[in-house]
């Protein structure tokens, strides 16, 4: 019998309610973290997957989603009332804000607030805190093939550069859990605003970002329950391509 785990750190709760959702699934699964990372080849490692657990930190995203498959049967994903991938998604975005957002970030940024390229700009940063800071490759790996390379997302998150055109916009916005049409069509009418006077010769054809609307999903009438859905199918994808 292995020593017992030590209490979770509870210095930050929003951490803290993270730690204890994993280590209920562990619970659950009835196994040891030696078994976990054995289950996943050892990527990422027992210590990886203990310290995740212990509510010092926050892991990365790619780890939770490995916890999270690691400790859940196809029975168990079957039988559970809610998809636990979905409350670890939630979960982990609320510790990210409690240990990453600035002081000044109270609430998602609102891009009926925006009217220049530095407000969009801005306003994108701050969505992307909002989401918990997932990184670059984490984005990319949410997004269709090409649609977002880590090293274009790694500038727009510093303010380097803006989206580059609306379906790469669209895709940095679900990346960062912009999920639902009327909010993404809100961003995208920020974008046209914004852009419209600017000189930039990528982004001089505006008519583009008006038209935009054209590549967004049909989620008009989306209901929690598909938007939960869709975040699934958009966490089965992303364990494929790291398979």
């Amino acid at each position: 019998m292995g020593r017992p785990e030590k209490p979770v750190d509870r210095t930050v709760p929003a951490r803290a309610k993270l730690a204890d959702f994993l280590r209920g699934l562990k619970a659950d699964a009835g196994m040891t973290y030696e078994q976990m990372a054995k289950k996943t080849n050892g990527l990422p490692s027992k210590a990886t997957l203990e310290r995740a657990a212990s509510g010092t930190s926050v892991p990365t995203w790619d780890t939770v989603v490995v916890f999270v498959t690691a400790t859940m049967t196809a029975n168990g994903w079957l039988m559970s009332t809610s998809d636990p991938m979905i409350r670890a998604r939630k979960l982990w975005i609320c510790a990210r804000r409690a240990t990453r957002a600035p002081y000044y970030l109270h609430k998602a940024p609102d891009p009926r607030l925006v009217s220049t390229s530095a407000d969009l700009s801005r306003a994108l940063r701050h969505q992307h805190i909002w989401a918990g800071y997932p990184t670059p490759g984490e984005m990319e790996r949410m997004s269709g093939p090409g649609e977002l390379p880590a090293s274009t997302t790694r500038r727009i998150i510093k303010g380097d550069i803006l989206p580059i055109d609306p379906k790469q916009a669209i895709a940095f916005l679900k990346a960062c859990d912009v999920l639902v049409r009327a909010d993404l069509e809100s961003w995208l009418a920020a974008a046209s605003r914004a852009l419209k006077h600017d000189s930039a010769p990528s982004r001089t054809n505006i008519n583009q970002w008006i038209r935009a609307h054209n590549l967004l999903p049909e989620l008009d009438d989306t209901r929690e329950e598909e938007l939960d859905e869709l975040l699934v199918y958009r966490e089965k994808k992303e364990l494929e391509r790291a398979a």
